[in-house]
């Protein structure tokens, strides 16, 4: 592993200072490091200066007026250990069951995750679903965003430079599904993933589509075409059809275009009944 400065602040301040450009390759931010370290080690990056996050007071989870806050060093693991999330976002819990194995999610932190902004990230097409946003703190102070307009592309988010990923919130409790088609569970990066939510506030559906590049994408249109409410086996049948021709799809070493378009609809008509069979979806 090539040589890097380590720099562990203690205060939100004193990271953001951290930051700043320095002589070589620019800073790089670690939060579990699952995803960074990697890098470094195989010589795809090369930062001269590694900021960690782990002394920052940001490893918290909140659910106040049915919204849920979690800090951005959070590890997944005590945010799949709440014992609230797989009954008020069960989707999302799912999501977070998905990621590696139970070692790598004891280091692997949400603000990590959309932070390195991997297209076949198995936690963005479920934020992007239920609506999330990012808080965001720098040094021109603090702003909130949607997660749908914080990822750019692949490896791309509106970060400005000096800034840091604070948390990540979930307006309200939705039932929700998330489904994804991998050749090894536990190792594999997902040939495609399927996220899907029902909003009773809104009311409406929301269904987001990863595993491919450039970034997870919400399928507007399609979920649109579900109603208001429980939609019947036509509509769905449409929606899942429509889906499969209409996402933006490609070979690659993982699965063809083909087995991919065929997998959207099979994993987004799954996933909607899920959610329907929760009997939160109203008639």
């Amino acid at each position: 592993m090539p040589p890097f400065e380590l720099v562990t602040p203690a205060t939100v301040d004193e990271a953001i200072a951290s930051l700043r450009a320095i002589a070589g390759s620019g800073p790089a931010v670690i939060a579990g490091g699952t995803d960074l370290l990697l890098d470094i080690d195989d010589g795809r990056t090369a930062p001269g200066r590694v900021v960690s996050l782990r002394r920052l007071p940001w490893r918290t989870l909140d659910w106040t007026d049915g919204a849920l806050t979690v800090g951005s060093t959070l590890p997944l693991r005590s945010l799949e250990d709440d014992p609230d999330l797989p009954r008020r976002l069960p989707g999302l819990w799912q999501s977070v069951h998905a990621v590696g194995s139970v070692a790598l999610r004891h280091r692997a932190t949400l603000g990590g995750n959309l932070g390195r902004a991997a297209p076949a990230s198995d936690l963005i097409p479920m934020l992007l679903a239920l609506d999330a946003e990012v808080d965001l703190v720098g040094p021109d102070g603090s702003r909130r965003l949607s997660v749908d307009a914080f990822i750019r592309s692949s490896r791309r988010t509106t970060l400005a430079p000096g800034e840091l990923i604070r948390s990540v919130r979930v307006p309200e409790s939705r039932p929700s599904a998330f489904l994804w088609q991998r050749v090894r569970p536990a190792n594999d990066i997902s040939q495609i993933a399927v996220a899907v939510a029902f909003s009773p506030t809104r009311p409406g559906w929301s269904i987001a589509v990863g595993g491919m590049p450039p970034r997870p994408v919400l399928l507007t249109d399609v979920a649109r075409r579900l109603g208001h409410g429980r939609p019947s086996e036509e509509l769905l049948r449409d929606a899942c059809d429509r889906a499969s021709r209409e996402v933006g799809l490609a070979s690659d070493q993982r699965a063809s275009e083909e087995y991919r378009r065929r997998l959207v609809g099979t994993l987004l008509g799954r996933a909607v009944r899920a959610v329907v069979a929760s009997g939160e979806v109203p008639s």
